[in-house]
């Protein structure tokens, strides 16, 4: 009988003596004794260890003591995601047995993935499949105590479950457990959410700011420091930039209010991205597009939000909403758009309990078996149907036109029109949410026969057109009537300069609007991608300038 193949040596690979050598200056040798601590959970400041002598092991202590993950032997080595973005470590590693390590630091190590490909290749596949492997098993440092039925409890499932960083979550409906540990840290029940940090310290109904601070997401911005260029937003446009910029040796900074991916990121399934023959999901893309920007040295702040531009010539200075200042030599625009919001009297009542705007695993977990409806045309919201009709009994999918023909990709159409699981209707909008603490049913109506009915629904995913964000800009660059960002030849006001402005320039010389905050984009992810792109070509002319 042949052995069975260890699952985790795809994870931890082995450099051969000649591998090793190529990554000897990179890194200083030390030796260290049986049982001593080399990183311990929470420590950022280290990059990764090749064991060169001896052996040391990987535990997860977000449990106790916690057990071995792995034992590490000569030529594997340490490390995940978090050592490209100096984000605290999840483990603790200790030598089992006295030996000899090579340690190399984060600046070194972004050095090596860049010139050496093949290197480059092993340490970026291990880290990302452990990474995976760390997220399904919960390993890490973070507990969320919460209820299905709080609003701010999906909130913080979201923002942990879109920045890719692991948990526990304990839901006081279903965990009798959860009671003992609140009283532990002297937490009342009216408290929840509750996240625990670090197992020492729980903050009470944390903003998404508050959590990654908590956690270490975020390096600290030098408000001193001009960068070359910075981006606001880090959606698919937003990312693509910063890839392409920081590839090209720009100094680049990300802003991203809540998590990588924008509205695409919280995608079930994205079908028709050139590359992807079975689809990839809009988390998966995100996460992928994030860590290759900070393969390339892209510092990306997450919850971090642009509330205003401070000045109209470059230097820029953009002003954070904890008041702090970034500054650049030139800008790009990548805010995206968020879903316009039923206009309902009671709908802030229900949203987080019953209205979502993502269609997600964490948003699904409520819909197993229950009828469930889907507001917009577009292909977002044909994608939700679609994933959505695989786990809940039933799925309604509420269009105000006449059919999906003008707003959705034909392939989803034809799915969507042979599933029993599915019901368009059409000409339909609806009139009136009902419930005491959550979301119970839905009144309907017909806008074209007049006909109306009751849904007894608990949950509707709203995917309807996008409103831009651009109310940060204050009127400091020209917007259209919708209010999305003008450029290039739309431009008609108040241009300082002789040449004309570029493609995708704005009002203001040095800043660029890509993705679904431009007026006249295609709404589309490789639409964005390659805006977000183009746009840093026309960055390197305004550098030059």
């Amino acid at each position: 009988m042949p052995e069975t193949p260890d699952p985790m040596a795809a994870m931890f690979p082995k450099l051969g003596d000649a591998q090793i050598e190529r990554l000897m200056p990179f890194g200083q040798q030390g030796d260290v004794e049986a049982g001593a601590v080399i990183v311990n959970q929470g420590d950022s400041h280290h990059g990764i260890f090749v064991v060169l002598k001896g052996s040391i092991e990987v535990r997860n202590v977000s449990a106790g003591d916690g057990p071995v993950i792995r034992v590490l032997g000569r030529g594997e080595f340490t490390g995940e995601v978090n050592v490209l973005s100096g984000r605290r470590t999840l483990v603790r590693i200790q030598a089992r047995e006295a030996g000899t390590l090579l340690e190399i630091n984060r600046a070194n190590l972004r050095r090596i993935m860049q010139t050496d490909v093949a290197l480059g290749e092993i340490f970026l596949n291990a880290f990302i499949s452990r990474r995976v492997y760390l997220i399904a098993n919960s390993v890490g440092d973070a507990v969320l105590i919460g209820s299905s039925h709080s609003s701010d409890t999906m909130r913080l499932r979201e923002f942990l479950t879109r920045n890719g960083h692991p948990h526990h979550y304990l839901d006081i409906e279903t965990d009798s457990t959860v009671y003992a540990i609140l009283e532990q840290f002297g937490i009342s029940v009216t408290d929840i959410p509750v996240l625990i940090c670090r197992g020492d310290q729980a903050l009470r109904n944390p903003s998404n700011a508050e959590a990654a601070a908590c956690f270490g997401l975020n390096d600290e911005i030098d408000q001193g420091e001009v960068c070359d260029l910075i981006v606001v937003g880090g959606g698919p446009s937003g990312l693509a930039a910063a890839v392409y910029g920081a590839s090209e040796g720009l100094t680049v900074q990300v802003l991203e209010r809540n998590a990588p991916g924008g509205q695409a990121g919280a995608s079930s399934r994205i079908e028709n991205y050139l590359g992807f023959p079975l689809g990839i999901s809009g988390q998966e893309l995100a996460s992928r597009a994030f860590i290759q920007a900070e393969k390339f040295g892209a510092r990306i702040a997450i919850a971090r939000s642009a509330t205003a531009l401070k000045s109209t010539r470059s230097p820029y200075t953009v002003e954070l909403d904890d008041g702090k200042l970034v500054r650049g030599r030139s800008i790009i625009m990548a805010a995206g758009g968020r879903y316009r919001r039923l206009d309902l009297p009671n709908l802030a009542q229900f949203e987080g309990v019953g209205i979502y705007y993502g269609a997600t695993r964490v948003e699904a977990e409520f819909c197993r078996e229950e009828e469930i409806a889907v507001v917009g045309g577009g292909n977002s919201a044909g994608q939700a149907a679609m994933f959505l009709s695989g786990i809940a009994k039933h799925v309604f999918l509420l269009v105000r036109g006449p059919c999906l023909a003008k707003t959705m990709s034909q392939y989803l159409i034809s799915r969507i029109e042979a599933s029993p699981q599915i019901t368009l209707m059409t000409w339909t909008r609806i009139e009136e949410l009902d419930g005491t603490k959550d979301l119970e049913r839905v009144r309907w109506r017909n806008t074209k026969t007049g006909a109306d009915g009751v849904l007894e629904i608990r949950h509707v995913f709203v995917m309807t057109g996008a409103d831009p964000n651009t109310e940060w800009l204050q009127g400091r660059v020209e917007l259209d009537a919708n209010g999305f960002i003008k450029t290039g030849a739309d431009v008609s006001n108040g241009w300082p300069l002789r040449r004309t402005p570029y493609l995708l320039e704005t009002s203001l010389p040095g800043v660029f609007a890509v993705g679904d905050i431009r007026a006249g984009s295609v709404k589309r992810v490789a639409s964005a991608v390659g805006e977000g792109s183009m746009a840093v070509q026309f960055v390197h002319k305004v550098l030059a300038e």
